[in-house]
């Protein structure tokens, strides 16, 4: 009997399925992104004690379902909120720093001062959730917090020129006097958003803050 030309073939596995050109792994990347502009805009209206899940799925025509598809909780929001928005400051300060490795430390600090400033403030939003809101929410958010600011003391460290002071060869106080820098930026900037400014005042906060820089760069340099 001559075989049969029509084997049976492995059954193709079936498409996914796409609804208005995506798929659900798409879908569910969009709905994710959805809630999180959602939460931005609540924090920053109305602060993270303010906000609700309820009130952030109405914003964002999500259901709850939905929320707790992406979030175990609002916590757990604001937490993923914080690392995107750090993400992006991180990236600007440092493509900021490589575009001008090779220029004079004015001209550096001023211009990595002004990425991180222009971060916060092109989206007024994003300065009001991260620095205006993250103190005394939880735990975690407290050490995520700590970690973006060892992760710019770091980052200062590596940027800033050597000086002949003998402190500098012992690491730890190094770190000691980025982390005390970054702290007082942090707080600089805590300030200055928690306080009305006419439409014009970032470049003066970029100002201020590169005085401060350039003030403690003085100080390593005259020990």
């Amino acid at each position: 009997m001559t075989p049969s030309t029509s084997a049976a073939r492995p059954a193709a596995s079936p498409a996914r399925r796409r609804i208005r050109g995506l798929d659900a792994e798409q879908r569910s990347a969009l709905r994710r992104g959805v809630l999180l502009d959602a939460a931005t805009e609540l924090f920053a209206e109305q602060g993270y004690s303010g906000t609700s899940i309820e009130q952030i799925c109405q914003r964002a025509y999500v259901g709850t379902k939905g929320f707790y598809d992406h979030f175990e909780s609002k916590e757990a929001c604001y937490l993923a909120l914080l690392e995107q928005v750090t993400e992006q400051i991180q990236h600007r300060v440092a493509d900021a720093a490589a575009a001008t490795a090779d220029a004079s430390w004015p001209e550096r600090v001023a211009a990595v001062v002004g990425a991180f400033v222009h971060a916060i403030t092109d989206d007024p939003r994003l300065g009001k959730v991260t620095f205006g809101e993250a103190g005394g929410i939880s735990p975690a958010v407290e050490r995520r917090r700590r970690a973006n600011r060892r992760w710019a003391a770091a980052f200062l460290d590596r940027q800033w020129p050597e000086s002949a002071a003998r402190d500098d060869d012992d690491p730890r106080r190094r770190r000691a006097l980025a982390l005390a820098t970054v702290g007082g930026l942090f707080e600089l900037v805590a300030d200055w958003l928690h306080t009305d400014h006419p439409e014009d005042a970032v470049p003066a906060l970029v100002d201020d803050l590169t005085a401060f820089v350039t003030v403690v760069q003085a100080g390593r340099l005259s020990r």
